[in-house]
């Protein structure tokens, strides 16, 4: 057997890779169409509501759901987030009325010097106050702190708002189902 015989071993005798670029464009468009679902319309309607029921406009919410595959049951809020500093101990009151219309479970971190249980005693519309990790955690240890401010909440049902990068390293650490900076979530507001 010849060179040119083994070079035939395995090969599938298609396109060579730098011909029929058109054809694996067309390929790839169809298998990712097969792959999203074509949702009911009863099913949109439902998701709609439940984005707007979490205060997230639907594509984030979808994005959520895609990722996951399950629903958002609860935000892990940052004091920084939330606008909550030592010296001002409640939130500016367009976020507290946006938290209190949010069907979901409210847990704040509290970050420096703020105090967890003072914030929780200040602002009624979180559901719990835990102090969020230290600057210097390591990873791993952020990441305990994290789960355990969620108790018995699965970290994939939980979308983190923060307002730098620290949290933003918080959402992976904890295992969480995603990361929303203060500024989409509340807006450009307060």
């Amino acid at each position: 057997m010849g060179l040119t015989g083994l070079s035939l071993i395995g090969h599938n005798r298609g396109p060579a890779v730098d011909e029929g670029l058109a054809w694996r464009r067309h390929c790839w468009r169809q298998a990712r169409a097969a792959l999203l679902p074509t949702l009911p319309i009863e099913v949109l309607r439902t998701r709609v509501k439940r984005a707007m029921d979490l205060g997230l406009d639907y594509k984030t919410y979808a994005s959520v759901r895609a990722a996951t595959g399950h629903d958002v049951v609860a935000f892990l809020f940052s004091s920084n987030a939330l606008r909550v500093t030592v010296a001002r101990g409640v939130m500016p009151a367009e976020r507290a009325e946006k938290l209190a219309d949010v069907a979901a479970g409210r847990i704040a971190l509290a970050v420096g010097r703020v105090d967890a249980r003072a914030m929780v005693e200040a602002n009624a519309v979180l559901d719990r106050a835990f102090d969020a990790p230290a600057l210097w955690s390591g990873f791993g240890e952020a990441g305990r702190v994290i789960r355990a401010s969620l108790e018995r909440v699965p970290g994939d049902r939980v979308v983190l708002v923060g307002d730098t990068e620290i949290e933003r390293d918080w959402c992976a650490s904890g295992r969480l189902a995603g990361y929303l900076t203060a500024e989409r979530y509340f807006g450009g507001g307060a």
